[in-house]
């Protein structure tokens, strides 16, 4: 059978071109995968990166939560509303995920909206517990010892034994569903007790015994700018067992309310079902979510789940995964190898998360009350920008390029009710979390790459950040607009002076700065196809803005003041207040637009190897982090294309592994797995919105790429899973190639890649100036 895991459409949505994508789970499609062939879902192991990284440059450069990748076990359809974990830690709170490896007991099972990877906060879950004999409620005292040997982590379900109550649970799920099997391994009393999780003492849970359901709701508050205040919505649950009740009611705190049907707004509360069981009984439970009412939650679990029983459910969710994982194969390497890609890939595609009802109900943008309706596809929020703009959304452009722009398209349905495109829209809401205005180098990305077209109203929201800032200062405090915007135009750069109070992440001037500039660059590339001459002209200029916090002293960025001086206490090797999560030798290569600008303010292409040759042998280099994720790649801009091949293969090999530490620092969203994914491919888009890959050679022997518009391209590198590392010669379907780039356009016609590998460098391919990638300054 085909693979059907996207569909796509064209649409028009408010008078805006729309690609619609829809995500399918397909019955009976296990025959696609020959029986000779070990299904590569089975590769995945979601407990990679729930334990602290064990990586070398996350031991020396993170800090705290820092050095945890900050993943948990979702079983969960790819972008779903609501993903399934199990519970070690209850909180909420900022930088805490629901499951630690570390943990040694569960609390429950989550409907959880961590953003994956992230150092942010749940919002809106929900859990749910079984527990036998005795009741107990809260979930520091109902909780569970569990050991690793029994607990079965997929991407499709989710399975462990809760020794203190001898019950086994199983868990998969739909997009906005999750099924449970509580099997009761000894006579007696059981019970399931169901929360919301509210840090805030909020929250509202209702037992409606004539349907055997538990319903209720808990309340989300705003992050970032606008922190706790209340985001205008709620995470909705209906909880619907297979069997009636033999007693229920609710609780707050140690007190049990038998037979009381309602409570809210208390701490520490929640309700509970209870049955008498035998031996090994299973009480199957299905719980529907929402984040527009209960009444919309019961009808996604109706229209999800219907009929559906638990083993089809599962079989649906864990071919939905095969077919997605099925668009890239790859051939030769190690099972570890293969467990690591496929991990990575499974790891990409969580990240951001579908939002609206399955009859495509949201609510609006930003606090907004009006309930709004796709009309087709689906409405997405939780965009990491900082991070995803990078590689993951231009994985999805080259993979699933139809879901990538309905994800476009969600974001100028944002800017359409909130008036300003969001920099970091989480909570579907303005954050302005991070730093950059990366929201532009997203859409120039896929717009560049003709996966979405933009009206002249979108190309205006576009315009829009890059050139103005809201008149209005509660709105700019609430989180629209460029955070120091009118302090980037007026110098070129942003000083020292201007603290950007109102942000999460206050000065960092000179990451500011550099960002803006890339943004300012994708900008243009949007402004020249649009045959907008002026503002390209500008925004081409005002690209190059990082060259006004170069020192050429120092060789490195640095802090400067109005007055045109640059700070006099320097450390390059240190994180200093002006640059964002790291130093300013670290910050001083995110130039990806004008890498060749960059070497001539270095002295030339010496100085710039002499340099980078000096940024890894100190130890410099954090792959922890995302800013400098484009670094290994730069050598082919300055005529040393063989020391990324070797770079990236360590990187690999040293920051990546198969173990539950396996990953260096956040993976926010996917982004630290989607550039994995990228290198063990061959190559990486070292700037979005230039439709170039850099190439660094494949880590497979044979990959096979099916690419959503019918056509397949193949990689062929032999030997390069054995040890090759080094290009010695690239052919494109039969032509011998020695450019170190390779152009969108070209990939997505299909054909064949031929890397010749060895073990040895070929010190001239791809170093000549004509074989290089693109630079603003050539």
């Amino acid at each position: 059978m085909k693979d059907i895991f996207f569909k796509a459409r064209l649409k028009t949505h408010r008078g805006m071109a729309m690609v619609s994508a829809v995500l399918f789970l397909v019955l009976g499609c296990e025959t696609m995968v020959k029986t000779s062939q070990k299904a590569l879902v089975t590769y995945v192991n979601p407990l990679i990166g729930t334990a602290p990284a064990t990586t070398i440059s996350a031991l020396k450069h993170g800090h705290g939560k820092e050095n945890n990748a900050q993943v948990v076990p979702y079983v969960t359809i790819p972008f779903g509303m609501t993903n399934w974990t199990p519970q070690t830690k209850v909180t909420e709170t900022k930088c805490h995920a629901p499951y630690y490896y570390t943990d040694s007991i569960i609390q429950g099972f989550r409907g959880s909206h961590w953003l994956s990877g992230s150092c942010v906060q749940d919002y809106g879950s929900m859990t749910i517990m079984p527990i036998s004999g005795n009741l107990k409620c809260l979930p520091e005292e109902r909780g569970s010892k569990f050991y690793h040997k029994k607990e079965r982590a997929t991407p499709f379900v989710y399975e462990v034994e809760l020794e203190d109550h001898d019950v086994t649970v199983e868990m998969t799920a739909t997009k906005r569903s999750g099924l449970f099997k509580f099997t009761y391994n000894k006579q007696g009393e059981a019970h399931v007790v169901v929360n919301p999780n509210s840090d805030e003492g909020e929250g509202f849970v209702q037992i409606l015994p004539e349907s055997n359901e538990i319903v209720g709701y808990n309340p989300v508050h705003r992050i970032y700018q606008g922190w706790g205040e209340p985001a205008g919505f709620s995470g909705y649950f209906v909880v619907r067992f297979a069997r009636s009740f033999e007693n229920y009611g609710v609780y707050r705190q140690n007190e049990i309310l038998e037979k009381a049907i309602e409570i809210s707004n208390q701490k520490n509360s929640g309700g509970y079902a209870s049955f008498k069981v035998k031996q090994g009984e299973t009480i199957e439970a299905v719980v529907g979510t929402s984040f527009t009412g209960i009444a919309e939650a019961r009808k996604n679990l109706e229209r999800e789940t219907g009929h559906l029983s638990f083993e089809s459910a599962k079989a649906n969710l864990k071919t939905t995964w095969e077919n997605l994982l099925a668009k890239v194969r790859v051939e030769g390497g190690s099972e570890e190898d293969k467990i690591m890609f496929y991990t990575a890939l499974y790891h990409s595609y969580l990240q951001p998360r579908v939002f609206n009802d399955a009859d495509g109900t949201y609510k609006s943008f930003a606090g907004g009350e009006q309930l709004l309706n796709t009309g087709g596809g689906d409405y997405f929020t939780d965009f990491s920008m900082w991070d995803t703009y990078r590689a993951s959304h231009p994985l999805f452009n080259l993979l699933t390029p139809s879901v990538n722009a309905q994800m476009m398209n969600s974001l100028f349905l944002m800017a359409e009710q909130g008036g300003w495109l969001p920099i970091f829209p989480c909570w579907n809401h303005y954050t302005s979390a991070m730093i950059g205005d990366h929201v532009i180098a997203t859409v120039a990305d896929a717009y560049v790459k003709g996966v979405i077209d933009l009206t002249d109203q979108q190309y205006a929201y576009l315009l829009k950040n890059a050139f103005e800032s809201p008149k209005d200062f509660e709105a700019y405090k609430q989180g629209k607009g460029r955070r120091a915007l009118e302090s980037y135009l007026k110098y070129g750069y942003v000083p020292l002076e201007d603290l950007v109070e109102e942000s999460f992440h206050k000065n960092e001037q000179v990451s500011r700065t550099l960002e803006y500039a890339f943004d300012d660059f994708a900008l243009s590339r949007v402004a020249k196809r649009k045959g907008d001459k002026k503002n390209m002209e500008i925004l081409t200029e005002r690209a190059r803005n990082y060259r006004h916090v170069y020192s050429v002293q120092d060789s490195c960025v640095r802090g400067k003041y109005a007055n045109g001086n640059f700070i006099a206490d320097f450390d390059k090797y240190v994180r200093q207040p002006f640059i964002t999560e790291g130093t300013p030798y670290q910050y001083t290569w995110y130039v990806p637009h004008d890498v060749r600008g960059l070497v001539e303010l270095m002295g030339g292409e010496k100085g710039f190897n002499q340099n980078l040759d000096n940024f890894h042998r100190t130890g410099q280099y954090w792959h922890g982090n995302e800013p400098g994720h484009q670094i290994p790649f730069l050598y082919n801009f300055s005529g040393e294309p063989w020391k990324t091949q070797k770079l990236v293969d360590r990187i690999m090999k040293t920051e990546y592994s198969s173990e539950v530490g396996g990953l260096s620092g956040n993976d926010d969203a996917g982004q630290m797995s989607a550039w994995y994914v990228f290198a063990a491919l061959g190559f990486y888009p070292v700037a979005p919105s230039v439709p170039e890959y850099v190439i660094s050679g494949p880590h497979f022997d044979k990959i096979t790429i099916a690419l959503e518009n019918g056509k397949e391209l193949i990689i062929n590198a032999p030997g390069a899973s054995k040890g090759k590392k080094y290009i010695q010669s690239l052919k494109v379907n039969g032509v011998p190639i020695t450019k170190n780039y390779l152009n969108h356009f070209d990939m997505m016609d299909g054909g064949v890649l031929h890397f010749e590998m060895g073990e040895q460098p070929n010190k001239n391919w791809g170093a000549q100036k004509e074989d290089r990638p693109f630079s603003l300054t050539d």
